[in-house]
């Protein structure tokens, strides 16, 4: 699955040959960037190869002969983790990051916390009804984990 531009995510815009048209921009609540020449531009849900695409139509023919773009993610939006970890909290999210890892970035799980009890809001997901995941779990920007208390 590609991944989908959301609000919290910053983009670098390249545009081949013309230095004031590259850019680093972060989405706005509104899922949208200003870009010059261009103005508002809807990107929230998009791949990064479909902004390429509306930037490059959006610049050809009025502004350039043929526009080279490349967009690209330098930082993620972050996820959240609560629950039984050390410190709760929203932290940047890196590709490849699993349940565990995530939990190691709040300092580690509480003496309390069980592992058989994780659950996760995906945040690429339209249903945001909590789903049970393992330690190796990989998760995804924006998600919520939540580590419940294990009962000795």
């Amino acid at each position: 699955m590609e991944y989908r531009i959301d609000s919290g995510d910053k983009i670098a815009i390249e545009v081949y040959g013309e230095p004031e048209l590259s850019r680093e921009m972060l989405l706005n609540d509104s899922g949208k960037i200003s870009y010059p020449f261009l103005g508002e531009l809807a990107i929230r849900g998009l791949t990064l190869f479909e902004v390429e695409q509306k930037i490059h139509q959006g610049l050809l023919g009025d502004y350039l002969i043929n526009p080279s773009v490349s967009v690209s993610i330098i930082a993620y939006r972050p996820f959240f983790i609560d629950g039984e970890v050390k410190k709760p909290g929203g932290y940047a999210y890196q590709p490849g990051l699993t349940v565990a890892k995530a939990a190691a970035l709040a300092g580690g799980f509480t003496e309390r916390a069980s592992l058989q009890k994780i659950f996760v809001v995906r945040s690429s997901h339209p249903d945001k009804t909590p789903q049970p995941v393992e330690p190796h779990s990989l998760i995804g920007p924006g998600d919520i984990i939540s580590i419940k208390q294990s009962f000795f």
